[in-house]
């Protein structure tokens, strides 16, 4: 099994899948405990000082949501920042968006990010959200200059920050919290034995908690919605999943829980080779002159950075977050109460 967890040659080195240890009753786990134990020592002593005042945080000028999970891997957190930005908008808010740029390369940071904004230099998870939030967006790993840099260049009277629950030395009005309804919490073992980068008990301080749709989905939930497939070439071409049927096609993602992905096609009747990649992964020409020569069909994460290597037969779903409107309401309702205050 390599690095993507699927044991397809060409695609990663054969080392053994995480998701094998923290969501399963691998033995390796047990091993790792006592460096579980540590981790969460350590955890949970940062967040002590930080609400004690020992580490130092900082407070911007303007309110702050913080959307983020307390486990590793994928969970939704990008199309629910987008919809918490269309939120914001519809209800007067200038938001803007801070991110850590996960992956990019840049030698500079903080960047301010636009949809034409090289992925390699910034990270994809940016470059995607500025091509749907259509507001300021800064991507930086310290994201107290990142939220500067937000309200200097773009005039924000709100941020929200697309992952960071753990930067605690930025201060945060609200925190929601995203969790994969049917992964959940794993094996509810720290890293590195289990998932999670903080414990459970750490949702009672959150001020939403949501999960994302699956089949063992408590509520509230939000669904991931799948649209129309976009090609990557040319983007005013556009085809309908289900027209797919009847031919065998490649299906690429390289995300934190690529199987979700997977799973839909397949429940949408296709029928695919599945080429799953880690999380981020920067794809190079090599990789896609490995890929059958077959239709391919990708998430719009992959797509971002598959872009300049894409041939007419590539193609994209994007997804859109939908969640009961009554819940942002209650968050904004809080967040009324906290600037009143």
């Amino acid at each position: 099994m390599n690095a993507a967890g699927n044991g397809t040659p060409g695609v990663g080195p054969r080392v053994l899948d995480p998701a094998a240890v923290w969501y399963g009753r691998h033995p390796l786990s047990a091993v790792l405990l006592p460096l579980s134990w540590l981790y969460c020592g350590v955890v949970g002593l940062r967040r002590f000082g930080y609400r004690k005042g020992w580490l130092s945080s900082t407070r911007l000028p303007i309110p702050v949501i913080v959307v983020g999970n307390i486990s590793v891997g994928g969970t939704g957190k990008t199309p629910l920042v987008a919809r918490l930005v269309d939120y914001l908008k519809a209800h007067g808010w200038t938001p803007g968006v801070i991110t850590r740029g996960y992956g990019g390369r840049s030698a500079q940071w903080p960047l301010p990010v636009t949809a034409d904004s090289d992925p390699s230099l910034v990270g994809d998870e940016p470059v995607l959200l500025a091509r749907h939030v259509h507001c300021m967006v800064v991507a930086g790993p310290d994201r107290v200059q990142a939220g500067r840099l937000a309200i200097e260049l773009g005039g924000c009277d709100i941020l929200v920050s697309d992952d960071g629950l753990q930067h605690y030395r930025l201060r945060r009005d609200l925190e929601v919290v995203l969790i994969d309804g049917d992964r959940g919490f794993g094996n509810g073992r720290c890293l590195p034995a289990g998932p999670l980068r903080e414990l459970p008990g750490r949702l009672a301080s959150a001020d939403l908690v949501l999960y994302k749709a699956g089949l063992k989905s408590p509520m509230p939930a939000m669904r991931l919605v799948s649209g129309v497939l976009v090609n990557l070439v040319d983007s005013t071409r556009t085809r309908a999943l289900e027209s797919f049927r009847g031919e065998r096609l490649c299906a690429v993602a390289g995300i934190g829980n690529p199987e979700p992905f997977f799973a839909a096609l397949r429940q949408a009747g296709l029928d695919l080779e599945a080429r799953p990649y880690p999380d981020h992964h920067a794809y190079s020409a090599e990789d896609i002159r490995r890929w059958p020569d077959l239709p391919v069909i990708m998430t719009e994460k992959d797509a971002v950075k598959c872009a300049p290597f894409a041939c007419e037969h590539h193609w994209y779903l994007p997804v859109e977050a939908e969640l009961d409107e009554s819940l942002l309401d209650d968050l904004l309702s809080k967040l009324a109460g906290l600037t009143n205050g």
